[in-house]
């Protein structure tokens, strides 16, 4: 069992920064890659970005490419997920979620363990 706890969301201006972030607990959080998915009022959850395990490799939606960075910190069983240039359309709970994984990411991941989400409001 991973229990994740995300953290750091808010209401920001478009053109803003926010930064979240992602503590997880239980079994080794090192041995699952993690990753953020969104769910804006209306829609249906979607996939944010990936990072491996070790942190090697990523994978990003095209929609936040160039503006999200995901990291994490193994030693603090941290994820992190700094967004930059917000706009309104990245309005959502999101996510932060976990599968056990030993490869690279390559691309959206396929979760066994969710958050309770966090709001991100980006007003105009």
């Amino acid at each position: 069992q991973v229990q994740l706890v995300e953290s750091g969301g808010g209401l920001v201006q478009t053109g803003g920064s926010l930064r979240l972030s992602c503590a997880a607990s239980g079994r080794t959080a090192s041995n699952y890659a993690m990753g953020w998915f969104r769910q804006a009022p209306g829609k249906e959850r979607e996939f944010v970005v990936a990072i491996s395990r070790r942190g090697g490799s990523t994978y990003y939606a095209d929609s936040v490419k160039g503006r999200f960075t995901i990291s994490r910190d193994n030693a603090k069983n941290t994820v992190y997920l700094q967004m930059n240039s917000l706009k309104p359309e990245d309005t959502a709970v999101y996510y932060c979620a976990a599968e056990r994984k030993d490869t690279a990411v390559v691309g959206p991941i396929f979760p066994r363990y969710w958050g309770q989400g966090t709001q991100v409001t980006v007003s105009s």
